[in-house]
């Protein structure tokens, strides 16, 4: 007898959130760190941490209203690893670009005419707010209610 195919479940969004402690006195990489640990971009004791040197990297970008494309980013990122004494892994250019990606799944970075800047040169906060409070969330706990609710009749 054949193996059984099992269906592929395949998200049409997903999503990780975590809730930290307040950020009391917490700055620069140490700060975007925890943030790319509360959205998901990164997980606890991971130390392939490349996408927090992205995403510092364009937000310091975006005060100045600057996009960067692949090549700037990459130097900026080994160029904050080197001043902190971090191990200059994972910043390939191919990985670059997944990062990349990953950071417009979540609305938070746009491309244009291959640079990559933090949409609209909006506030992540903002972005936050916007993409993923208002828009992603909710569709998504609508979604996990039906189902609910269909479990139950």
């Amino acid at each position: 007898m054949p193996p059984q195919t099992i269906a592929k479940e395949t998200p049409l969004a997903e999503i990780t959130l975590r809730k930290y402690e307040h950020p009391k006195n917490v700055k620069g990489r140490a700060l975007v760190k925890k943030i790319c640990l509360s959205l998901g971009l990164l997980q606890p004791g991971d130390s392939r941490d490349v996408i927090v040197d992205i995403l510092e990297v364009l937000a310091n970008a975006s005060r100045e209203k600057k996009a960067l494309g692949i090549d700037a980013i990459q130097q900026e990122a080994i160029e904050r690893r080197r001043k902190q004494q971090l191990p200059i892994l994972g910043i390939t250019r191919s990985n670059i670009g997944r990062q990349l990606r990953r950071l417009k799944e979540l609305f938070f970075v746009e491309k244009i005419a291959n640079t990559y800047r933090i949409t609209e040169f909006a506030s992540l906060q903002e972005l936050f707010t916007e993409k993923i409070q208002n828009f992603l969330l909710p569709s998504v706990t609508t979604r996990i209610r039906e189902h609910l609710g269909l479990l139950e009749t």
